[in-house]
């Protein structure tokens, strides 16, 4: 039985956690959200009632009661949290971003390493049954060489509606805006569906006036294969937007696009026709007490990641997406950042 503590029990922890305990009534995990802190005393509450469990009352109570520790703070809080982990040697899920910046990303992925404990990263993309879908139909070849990609993200300004999330609008608690806290997600996908990244040229710019927090991001990405991508990340106020994302992709054979980041389909144009390519999940997590409105759909998602990690502790396995892979999606946020910080020069990521 793997005792799970969450730190933070905000918007993200509720997602974790719904899915968490839809694993746990179905016998999917043998596991128990066992003990929650937050900074704040109600939502620690709301939470641990929820789940049954207890309301620690600092990070070195919270590790003593757990096994694995879910790290769903504000960013800035991240590396307290995976520092009170470490010296419990307990296991780590760490939210994305790892930190505010590259060098405290780098040094938390560092000290993460050095102590030797299972580590997964929030980079929940790479579980959405879509995205591997299209990674596997780029790996197969049969569109041809990948050439060119577009990705638009956009979702309202997360300090309202649903997400609430006012920290966000803070740089000394974020770090930046909507191309780190939010399109880290799309810079990874990207990577993890056509390879390694080569150069990064950007543009950011403020609209909304909050200092330090970008709400738009034009980025180029030149890869070592060849292809090409453009991603536009925008943070507005468009209420019924929540996060949206739109990709197209164009390989020498064929194109194929999708504007469902979790649900899909995939749809498929070549020379011999158009194909729409449904992109289920397993059927196991079809099977999971969980609503089929918006918020239980998006949630799928995050059960497919925190099970892997589940499975991983308990198997002894590698978990992925791992540090290493949230570390390289940091350092092109970064050369993004430094190349728009330079007008928008090539900069090589590292």
């Amino acid at each position: 039985m793997l005792r799970i503590g969450f730190v933070g029990t905000g918007l993200i922890a509720w997602a974790h956690g719904l899915g968490l305990q839809a694993m746990i009534d179905a016998g999917v995990i043998e596991a128990d959200v066992s003990v929650v802190l937050d900074r704040s005393a109600r939502r620690a509450q709301g939470f641990a009632a929820a789940h049954g469990a207890e309301v620690a009352g600092d990070l070195n109570a919270l590790v003593e009661r757990c096994d694995a520790v879910w790290v769903c703070t504000p960013t800035v809080a991240h590396r307290g949290a995976v520092d009170a982990a470490l010296a419990g040697r307990r296991a780590i899920f760490c939210e994305k971003p790892l930190a505010t910046d590259l060098a405290g990303a780098r040094s938390l992925v560092h000290a993460v390493a050095a102590v030797g404990v299972p580590a997964q990263s929030g980079l929940v993309l790479r579980s959405a049954p879509v995205f591997r879908a299209l990674r596997a139909l780029v790996a197969s070849g049969t569109l041809g060489r990948p050439m060119a990609a577009t990705v638009r993200d956009d979702q309202y300004f997360p300090i309202q509606g649903t997400y609430g999330s006012t920290w966000r609008a803070d740089v000394t608690q974020a770090g930046g805006g909507c191309l780190l806290e939010h399109s880290i997600h799309d810079v990874d996908i990207l990577r993890f569906c056509l390879g390694e990244v080569a150069g990064v040229s950007a543009r950011t710019a403020n609209f909304s006036g909050h200092a330090g927090i970008e709400d738009l991001a034009s980025v180029s990405l030149s890869f070592d294969s060849g292809a090409e991508a453009h991603l536009t990340s925008v943070w507005h106020n468009i209420l019924s937007r929540g996060s949206t994302r739109r990709m197209e992709l164009f390989c020498q054979d064929g194109m194929v696009w999708l504007d469902d980041e979790f649900r899909g389909p995939l749809h498929i144009e070549t020379s011999d026709g158009t194909e729409t390519r449904p992109c289920p999940p397993p059927a196991w997590v079809e099977d999971l007490p969980l609503s089929r409105d918006e918020v239980g759909l998006a949630v799928r998602a995050y059960a497919e990641a925190d099970r892997a990690f589940v499975d991983a502790v308990v198997t002894g396995g590698a978990p992925e997406p791992s540090l290493d892979d949230a570390l390289v999606a940091h350092l092109l946020v970064d050369a993004a950042y430094r190349s728009a910080a330079a007008g928008g020069v090539p900069i090589a990521p590292g």
